[in-house]
């Protein structure tokens, strides 16, 4: 089969709202190569990542590369998806230079590439994520999560991912009750497992994302604590949780707020990310105008999570 390979020169703000839209779209996968990699404190895994070139990478912000059946993807398909792209614009959303490209893609080649980019790495102190087709051998108290990151929305690596996963890591003592809010690659959902949750439910709105989770879920055998169900936000979720994790835009996480308050048990935690740092103040206050209390903010680059408590 040959591909088309959808290529956006964008912003680091911008990575995860686009590479949910070339998902929602049908993408088969989607491979981000982030200039800011080149510059990282890698110390943790510096023996797995020397081989990275330069010349591999954008001299700044971020390429986000898709990649589509060439027989199911058109003209019009392209159009409506740099749309979407452009209209992230209404949320304030910083597109840099927003600059799309489409070439022509082999299987062969297509397949290679993702293995060009993608290898094991510590994201917390005590969690790897590896790809699944590594053989990699975690050390001793180290948990690790195998993706497919020819399937997967998220690889882990990207900041706000990365607060999410350290809240949930010093949060969770072992049998609370989580829900993960907007779950994608079920990346939160299978860590929440890892660190000894007993009951999760990953949400999600789209299709596609419910695959993916359950197909990654099933890959780290985690299916019997985690369910995955079709569901916008928190609209008629009766469960009631210890943690809910929301890794999605500041906006959206202002519309599920109250819901989340009610949700939640009492001094229950709401870790919020997602959400770029001039928006911190926004989302502060809305969570306590909801009856919350701010406990953590943590931040890496632009981006902000927040701890809150019921």
């Amino acid at each position: 089969m040959d591909w088309i390979e959808f290529s956006i020169h964008t912003t680091q703000e911008a990575t995860e709202p686009i590479s949910n839209i070339l998902h929602e779209a049908g993408a088969s996968g989607v491979a981000i190569v982030d200039s800011s990699d080149l510059e990282k404190d890698w110390e943790v895994t510096a023996d797995q990542i020397f081989a990275l070139s330069p010349q591999d990478y954008p001299e700044d912000g971020v390429v986000i590369n898709a990649y589509f059946p060439i027989e199911s993807f058109g003209e019009k398909a392209a159009e409506n998806i740099t749309k979407k792209i452009s209209d992230l614009r209404l949320y304030h959303i910083n597109l840099g230079r927003n600059y799309v490209t489409l070439k022509e893609v082999h299987e062969e080649d297509w397949a290679d590439s993702w293995k060009k980019y993608y290898k094991p790495v510590q994201v917390t102190k005590t969690l790897t994520i590896s790809p699944s087709w590594e053989d990699y051998q975690p050390k001793p108290g180290e948990k690790v999560i195998e993706l497919d990151p020819g399937m997967a929305f998220g690889t882990g690596t990207h900041p706000t991912t990365v607060l999410c996963l350290t809240m949930l890591e010093e949060r969770i003592h072992g049998g609370e009750a989580v829900i993960d809010v907007g779950t994608g690659s079920g990346i939160l959902s299978i860590a929440s497992a890892k660190f000894g949750a007993e009951q999760i439910l990953a949400l999600d709105v789209d299709d596609k994302a419910v695959q993916v989770a359950e197909e990654n879920i099933d890959l780290n055998n985690e299916s019997n604590r985690i369910h995955v169900r079709k569901n916008n936000l928190l609209d008629y979720t009766e469960e009631k949780a210890d943690i809910i994790v929301a890794n999605i835009l500041a906006e959206i996480i202002l519309d599920m707020i109250n819901e989340a308050y009610q949700v939640l048990h009492s001094n229950g935690i709401f870790i919020t990310s997602g959400i770029i740092s001039r928006k911190r103040e926004e989302v502060e206050t809305a969570l306590l105008q909801a009856g919350f209390e701010i406990v953590e903010v943590k931040e890496m680059d632009d981006w902000v999570s927040i701890a809150a408590k019921k």
